[in-house]
């Protein structure tokens, strides 16, 4: 399978220069929706301290991944112009000030809103100096029995370089004097990652690790004097750089190239505000990095910590337990004859992912009518039932493929050992094409029925098979064992372990090949129906949408008057309700208790609606750069209710946040009296959302 760069048939030249949105500043907004949530009193407080947790972990990735890539390109001189018309150097430029002011503001929340808040319950986090004495007294048993034996103090002289800093590691820089000769060191104190964040002082009060060792420093420097210490993390290019043509295997390059990624580039230093100047400027210095990648906040630093505060037992503080519901496949049916009698639509995590989707790989693993599973993995768990499904059935002797894809950022690890594992089962294990990652969501499981006859069942979905995910990300998926998805989906699997060429599929659409002129053809038949007179449509529901081509499509669409609604969760490049370009484009986001993932393709079609989901975002890589596979939805009540979810969110009195031109993002605010529908909130209620007997 080779790279296609996909599908041009429509004129760009007649659309204006400025037509896109930045894609990094646009990230960093839909991080602000995710503080905004934090900062939304309506909400569990617990709830809010999870969010204000997930901001620092999805804005050190940020760094991790774009600003340092983007940075890696400019150092190289690979760096080109951005969509958006901005040079790289504005791009950073740009990018910093916007980080700058959500990383104030983000500390803000934690130190004066959520604090407080939380003191008010009985949970308080607080500095060293306002623990009681009998607090204190028992941290320093603590770090006398658990803290101390495993802290590196590491001074710099003319004998000791100044020490690698490892990426997001959190640590103390200290300056210590010698009484005897008055001279001054510095000294960096590394804060073990192995302990907890914040640490429990008495019941339900806390914290920062750094200060219970900031006030012991006296220990760790005998002798010496104590005249300043402040906490600062730095932050490294973690991206991956693999030649995939390297003559050594692509498993043993990966893990080589892990170790190598401790070793990146600093691309951001945050330090407490109350640093000194001379600190600061000896960091600077010996990590290398310009003012612009300073970034000074009021502590404590490194809040992802924060998620064992979330995770406290005080339900009261917490969002309604959820179950998920066990209808869509009755746990007295056979799974096989419950999909041989309709396809079964699952949204998760409102459906059991566990009765369902789980339950049809066991059970295909301990079915003797089953001859053979091929399944791909991307993201699954550390102790995952899924692989232990796959390594039971190949151990019972039915053929497994597994294709696995290594190189799933920041899950590399764990898929080189779920690898091995596999193939010491005797699985095949396939690890995906040159140049491509394997992103589509795929299972197959070849049955022989009573009559003797073979037939295929399959699973296609828009998320991972990774059943911990499944309970919070909202992902839809198809049980079906329509002979022409089985035959696709059997080409497909053929292209991934072997060398077919076929492209062409009856019920899918896939990357590289037909998916992004698939969905543009389709955007180009709504534009014709509509100058037809007949109904015309076009609603996506995406993560991101950055794709120019997909865009400048859409904007065609627009400028012949085709409605069109866009359900972006992150990042959208696409300019809604310009005048003369996009007046007739809506863009909306909704955030909450599940992380919006699906993916989501709705055409009008002349009143008969033709919708596809499945694993592809419109963005360069999924379309160029990755396997990806959309099936296509034919059971009409399906349809219906699929396009219906995409009408409720973008209704006026639904909970979201709305684009306009500029890319300023608002949060739709209630009028007095009025109450927005909370759509993850409504699902939970309704649970069995459609209808579960399909009929087509």
């Amino acid at each position: 399978m080779s790279v296609n760069p996909g599908h041009f048939p429509l004129n760009a030249e007649s659309l204006p220069d400025d037509r896109f949105l930045d894609r990094e500043e646009s990230w960093l907004r839909f991080n602000q929706r995710v503080l905004e949530l934090a900062e939304d009193p309506g909400l569990p407080l617990l709830e809010r301290v999870r969010f204000l947790s997930i901001f620092a972990s999805n804005l050190d990735e940020f760094f991790m991944v774009r600003v340092a890539g983007l940075a890696r390109r400019m150092a190289t001189g690979l760096a080109v112009q951005s969509a958006s018309g901005r040079q790289p150097r504005e791009v950073l430029e740009r990018t910093a000030t916007v980080a700058h002011e959500l990383m104030l503001r983000h500390a803000e929340c934690f130190r004066d809103d959520l604090c407080p808040a939380l003191a008010k319950e009985g949970v308080e986090i607080l500095r060293w100096v306002d623990l009681a004495e009998t607090e204190q007294e028992r941290l320093r048993r603590l770090f006398r029995d658990r803290i101390y034996p495993v802290l590196t103090p590491l001074v710099v002289d003319s004998a000791h370089p100044f020490p690698y800093i490892s990426g997001l590691s959190l640590n103390l820089a200290v300056i210590v004097r010698d009484p005897e000769t008055d001279a001054t060191m510095f000294a960096r104190v590394k804060v073990p990652p192995v302990l907890p964040r914040f640490i429990e002082a008495s019941p339900d009060r806390f914290t920062p690790l750094e200060d219970v060792i900031a006030a012991h420093l006296g220990q760790l420097f005998v002798g010496m004097e104590v005249v300043e210490h402040h906490a600062f993390r730095v932050t490294r290019n973690q991206d991956l750089e693999i030649d995939d043509d390297i003559s050594e295997g692509l498993l043993q390059a990966l893990e080589r190239e892990l170790l190598r990624r401790r070793f990146g580039p600093v691309v951001r230093l945050e330090v407490e505000e109350s640093i000194s100047e001379a600190v600061l400027e000896l960091l600077s210095e010996e990590l290398t990095i310009d003012e612009g990648q300073i970034y000074k906040v009021g502590g404590p630093l490194d809040l992802a910590g924060l998620a064992a505060i979330a995770d406290l037992d005080r339900p009261e503080l917490k969002y309604p337990p959820f179950v998920p519901s066990k209808e869509a496949i009755p746990e007295d049916a056979g799974i096989f004859a419950a999909i041989r009698e309709r396809d079964i639509l699952l949204h998760h995590p409102y459906d059991s992912f566990t009765t369902t989707v789980q339950r049809f790989i066991e059970d295909a693993a301990a079915d003797s009518r089953v001859l053979a599973i091929k399944q791909t993995l991307y993201r699954t768990s550390g102790d995952s039932p899924i692989v232990n499904a796959l390594i039971n059935a190949a151990e019972a002797g039915k053929q497994v493929v597994v294709v696995v894809e290594l190189k799933a950022r920041f899950d590399e690890r764990a898929n080189i050992a779920w690898a091995r594992e596999l193939e010491k089962a005797g699985c095949h294990v396939v690890y995906g094409f040159v140049g491509l990652k394997t992103h589509c969501k795929l299972a197959l499981v070849v049955r022989q029925e009573r009559d003797g006859t073979l037939r295929r069942y399959c699973h296609i979905g828009t998320g991972n098979y990774h059943p911990k995910t499944a309970r919070l990300y909202e992902d839809f998926g198809l049980l079906t064992a329509k002979p022409e998805i089985g035959e696709d989906v059997s080409v497909l699997f053929n292209h991934l372990t072997g060398y077919s060429r076929q492209d062409s599929y009856k019920r899918l659409l896939v990357a590289p090949h037909s998916l992004r002129s698939g969905l543009v053809q389709r955007i180009e038949r709504e534009i014709d129906n509509h100058r037809a007179g007949q109904p015309a449509r076009v609603r996506i529901k995406c993560n991101s949408l950055v794709d120019e081509v997909v865009i400048d499509a859409l904007y065609h669409a627009s400028r012949a008057g085709v409605p069109v609604d866009i359900w972006v969760r992150g990042i959208c490049a696409l300019r809604p309700g310009v005048p003369g370009l996009s007046e007739t484009i809506r863009v909306r986001s909704v955030l909450g208790r599940f992380l919006e993932h699906s993916r989501v393709f709705a055409f009008e079609g002349e009143g008969e609606p033709e919708v596809w989901f499945g694993s592809a975002d419109l963005m360069h890589r999924n379309l160029d750069r990755r396997v990806e596979a959309l099936v296509r939805v034919a059971e009409r009540t399906q349809v219906t209710d699929l396009v219906r979810l995409l009408d409720l969110a973008m209704d006026d009195d639904t909970q979201s946040w709305w684009l306009d031109g500029d890319g300023t993002w608002t949060r739709r605010a209630a009028a007095t009296g009025e109450k927005l529908l909370d759509i993850q909130s409504h699902l939970i209620k309704s649970r069995r959302w459609r209808t579960v007997d399909a009929t087509s």
